[in-house]
């Protein structure tokens, strides 16, 4: 069986740090990325890395601020959340994409999914 299983989600304030991680078993992904949705809003791309081209991508609103890693002997990706604003208030989904998807943004390239972490961010 597949298992994505995100853990780190919280309460912040406002300037805050948090690190998402989710841990996947049961299959290979080629590329791991995060979504996220906000209160009353769709689900939306945030940030995906490639196991082969080890090259990342971010929605504009995260870049300077987000960081997506992966640590391949652990199967397991993290998101690094610096700065936090209360506009990153959201449910956060870890995400797989098995090969040979490439480095994807759409949320229809993505096969499995995790249950999702809530952030808060107060102002």
């Amino acid at each position: 069986q597949v298992h994505l299983v995100e853990s780190g989600g919280g309460l912040v304030q406002a300037g805050d740090s948090l690190r998402l991680s989710c841990a996947a078993s049961g299959r290979f992904f080629s590329t791991m990325g995060w979504f996220r949705q906000p209160p009353g809003k769709e689900r939306e791309f945030v940030a995906a890395f490639n196991y082969f081209s080890k090259n990342t991508v971010y929605t504009e609103s995260v870049k300077g601020r987000f960081t997506i890693s992966r640590d391949n002997a652990e199967n397991t990706v993290y998101l690094q959340m610096d700065s936090l604003k209360p506009e990153d208030t959201a449910v956060y989904y870890c995400a797989g994409a098995p090969p040979p998807k490439g480095l994807v943004i759409s949320s229809d390239d993505y096969e499995f999914w995790g249950q999702g972490t809530q952030v808060t961010v107060s102002s």
